[in-house]
């Protein structure tokens, strides 16, 4: 610790004021390990647009009954590919009145994800339950992009619906802070829940977001990620190059390269 530093934390001790030291590179380097994407032994697809609201996701896409898809904003073709591959895509936004694009297997609740059943807010688990419509023992596909809502929603789904999920599309917000320790909390605990079930596949930063470097690690305060159960794994392998070929940049400005601390692993 810098004499600057400790002279800080110390007046802060007499005045009883508590200040959080940045996370140490070694504890952001394990969080991204945990991470770091693998072959699943299917190649990826993308569905959506050549820009914001298309991902990649793993060619596995046969028998799922129905995609989850919390935040609707302004976008829906990923969504729509999915009707048109004939699944049930439920949608949620308190946000818009409806989605973009029509489709008849296109449902929409005006209410936003939250952890907790009160009003326009309601949980994953109790969405999820209301299809009665739905087999279920039947697999899903969840895409989520909730403005930062991700972690109490996440936090607080049962292991019983995220097994039901054979692939996850998350955008996750607020990453370039990585390295403020109550950031790292939320998001490794998080991390640490979906990795029970799943492997991640699949990493592209939103180049509309920021980068942050903390100790020579990039940051990206919008790194959007894809996961597969572990069940649909086969022969597995480690992703030895990003971006993918089918990655594209979500907006118009500087496009954001992926660094290698994402996806290998350290020589070290």
């Amino acid at each position: 610790m810098s004499l600057f530093h400790h002279t800080i934390s110390s007046l802060a001790a007499k005045m009883g004021l508590y200040v959080a030291s940045a996370l140490p590179k070694e504890k952001l380097e394990r969080f991204l390990e945990k991470i770091h994407p693998i072959h699943c032994g299917k190649d990826l697809i993308r569905l959506g647009p050549d820009a914001d609201g298309g991902y990649l996701l793993p060619d596995d896409l046969e028998g799922i009954a129905a995609c989850f898809s919390p935040g609707v904003d302004v976008e829906s073709r990923f969504e729509l590919q999915l009707a048109e591959l004939g699944m049930d895509v439920f949608m949620a936004d308190y946000s818009v009145d409806k989605p973009a694009t029509d489709h008849p297997h296109f449902h929409f609740e005006k209410k936003y994800l939250a952890s907790y059943d009160s009003g326009h807010f309601m949980t994953m688990d109790t969405w999820i339950n209301s299809q009665k419509s739905l087999d279920p023992k039947s697999d899903l596909i969840l895409q989520m992009d909730i403005e930062g809502a991700e972690y109490e929603v996440l936090q607080s789904i049962s292991t019983q619906s995220i097994n039901r999920f054979r692939i996850i599309v998350m955008e996750f917000h607020g990453w370039h802070q990585l390295y403020k320790p109550e950031v790292y909390q939320k998001a490794n605990s998080v991390l640490d829940k979906l990795l029970l079930t799943h492997t991640v596949v699949h990493i592209h930063p939103n180049n509309y977001g920021q980068v942050k470097i903390h100790e020579g690690i990039p940051l990206y305060e919008y790194p959007e990620i894809t996961l597969i159960r572990k069940d649909r794994i086969h022969n597995p392998k480690p992703v030895t190059l990003l971006p993918h070929p089918l990655d594209r940049d979500n907006v118009s400005k500087d496009a954001i390269r992926i660094s290698s601390e994402w996806y290998l692993k350290s020589a070290k």
